[in-house]
């Protein structure tokens, strides 16, 4: 059987903050040194579609929620060609704020959502402010109004939106969280979103805080390497690591955007 057709993918770096070590891992050392959190959206770039992976937040969250905000993720779209206004298909990995915060700005999309994740965010969960303080209300009433539009898709499981483009279920971090596979130039990779925020997430064993299920969370690592094509195929979605390990598609993006679809300089 002959591959899929390879996607371009990268991932463009919206807003930046330094946490705690106890804020990142669970039992993590709060006297420990910061540690850089960096928050991103994907792209994958085909040659008969493409799809934009999360669409982060704005500047007001950033300030609300003190994070430094560095630029518009649906704006920056325009360094790699993409405009946000005629974007046919969105990937919502899961509906905290940093992941779904500029969805109306992507006026022609079909939002890709596993039935989990709304059933969840809707859910008994969220009348705890331990579970619900990574959602924003707004956005999650928000997208239910989109599904009233017809312009959500469910998806109940493994889905396939492209030959070269799957999402697949895990939970864990939350109930519905999906992450992305894509065939590119060096074979499969998987766009982790915060199934594992850091490599060290994954490569240690180490559970960041904000949690449904602890179990489905070790349960996403061994599946992780599973889907990918090695260890190094799998990227995480928070780690500041990621502009270190993968080049910029061009000098002027320099520290903005790293191009996935490459081999990394460094493991």
């Amino acid at each position: 059987m002959s591959s899929p057709e390879p996607f371009e993918v990268y991932a463009i770096r919206y807003a930046t903050k330094e946490r705690r070590g106890d804020e990142v891992f669970i039992g993590g050392d709060p006297h420990a040194g910061p540690i850089g959190m960096d928050y991103f959206v994907w792209v994958a770039i085909g040659k008969k579609q493409s799809f934009v992976i999360d669409t982060g937040f704005d500047a007001q969250t950033a300030a609300r929620r003190g994070r430094q905000f560095l630029r518009c993720p649906a704006e920056s779209l325009k360094l790699l060609g993409l405009d946000a206004e005629s974007v046919k298909h969105v990937v919502i990995t899961h509906m905290h704020y940093d992941h779904i915060g500029n969805f109306s700005r992507f006026p022609a999309a079909t939002f890709h959502l596993q039935d989990r994740e709304m059933a969840y965010a809707t859910g008994r969960h969220m009348s705890h402010p331990a579970m619900n303080g990574a959602f924003d209300v707004e956005n999650v009433v928000g997208l239910v109004r989109e599904v009233y539009r017809g312009r959500v898709l469910f998806h109940d499981g493994v889905a396939e939106l492209d030959p070269g483009l799957t999402l697949h279920p895990l939970g864990g971090h939350s109930a519905g969280l999906q992450v992305v596979r894509v065939f590119t130039r060096r074979g499969w990779i998987v766009l982790a979103s915060d199934a594992s925020h850091y490599y060290a997430n994954m490569e240690e064993g180490r559970v960041f805080p904000i949690v449904h299920h602890v179990g489905n969370v070790f349960d996403g690592y061994r599946r992780l390497r599973e889907l990918s094509a090695s260890p190094s195929h799998i990227i995480p979605g928070h780690d500041p690591k990621v502009m270190a390990r993968y080049s910029a598609p061009t000098r002027e993006l320099e520290g903005i955007a790293a191009r996935l679809d490459a081999e990394p300089s460094q493991v």
